[in-house]
């Protein structure tokens, strides 16, 4: 059996709310040059029974228990098959059905970059577009861009299966932060698809967790950019936030 182009994982735990609007968008996609890992908690509720409606080639499903979300990213990538890996978590879906066939002819026309990325649309819970993500993909994307935050999210950023390291399990929250440092550091060509590449469902694990995964992504900063320059861009972010609200409140 031919390789494919993309693993595309997903993760699930108690999922059955949730997890429908992401296998409709893989069926949905026009490209097929992909594989489905689902990888399962050991649910306890519907989520397995609504996965194995969508039964195809393409769909592979782990189920047992795990230590957790990146746990069970590891688990996907040990798995996968193809060249580039793609995370799309319960409840998140693609932006539109020509999504992965517009990656995949980018991927060719850019001589296969090590890494692609693009924008992110928020939805909720009933699949409707809220607004875009607050933090905009820069145009060049470089492991240092990450010093000002997450400026892509971890769903639109897919990188080759060769250059991902596991993800590092001390970080609860924010490990995919760290991971995707880590892969543009070993990565020679990154590519901008300048693409809305996913539909992101706003509550998550980070949302939920929000001041816990904040100072993870500090100490993460802290360790690839130094702790000074982060402090001190900290304090000019503090200073730029409260004059913001001075001017609103003198209007």
């Amino acid at each position: 059996m031919n390789k494919p182009l993309f693993s595309v994982i997903t993760v699930t735990y108690n999922a059955e709310q949730v997890v429908l609007p992401t296998l409709k968008s893989l069926s949905s996609q026009t490209c097929t040059d992909y594989e489905h890992l689902v990888i399962d908690g050991a649910s306890t509720d519907r989520t397995l029974a609504v996965v194995k409606e969508f039964d195809s080639s393409r769909l592979r499903i782990i189920c047992e228990p795990d230590k957790g979300l990146y746990d069970a990213m590891n688990k996907g990538m040990a798995a996968a098959c193809g060249q580039y890996l793609l995370f799309l978590n319960a409840g998140d879906s693609f932006f539109d059905p020509q999504t992965l066939q517009s990656l995949k002819q980018q991927i060719e026309e850019a001589s296969s970059p090590d890494i692609i990325y693009g924008e992110t649309a928020l939805c909720d819970d009933a699949g409707n577009l809220v607004g875009m993500r607050r933090l905009k993909a820069p145009e060049k994307l470089t492991w240092k861009s990450f010093r000002n935050g997450m400026l892509v999210c971890h769903q639109a950023f897919i990188a080759k299966r060769e250059i991902a390291p596991p993800y590092d399990l001390t970080y609860r929250f924010s490990a995919d932060f760290d991971w995707c440092i880590r892969c543009m550091k070993q990565a020679q060509t990154i590519h901008n698809s300048h693409r809305v590449l996913i539909r992101y469902l706003s509550e998550g694990l980070t949302t939920r967790n929000h001041k816990a995964s904040l100072k993870e992504r500090y100490r993460i900063m802290c360790r690839y950019y130094g702790r000074i320059p982060v402090s001190l861009l900290h304090l000019w972010f503090a200073v730029r936030y409260y004059y913001a609200k001075w001017i609103v409140g003198r209007v």
